[in-house]
């Protein structure tokens, strides 16, 4: 585990980073006590498109016209 203090962490944020990423632990100190881990983010996952084919489906009424009394409830001015 690296311990830096904060004026070291200002000067060397880059390279720090770096240690992060490559695996290492950072620990950033102020005053000797230990305040903060610089961990690297866990990266997001990928979209994958067409996932969901076949598994949703659309009602046999989906495209006829709304009755008056749903169409009332959109019209709002």
């Amino acid at each position: 585990m690296a311990e830096f203090s904060v004026l070291d962490a200002k000067t060397n944020l880059s390279r720090l980073i770096a240690d992060a990423l490559a695996g290492g632990e950072v620990v950033i100190t102020r005053r000797s006590v230990p305040v903060v881990r610089l961990v690297p983010v866990a990266p997001r996952g990928k979209r994958c498109f067409g996932v969901l084919k076949g598994k949703i489906a659309m009602d046999a009424c989906f495209n006829e016209p709304l009755s008056e009394g749903e169409l009332g409830g959109w019209n709002l001015i």
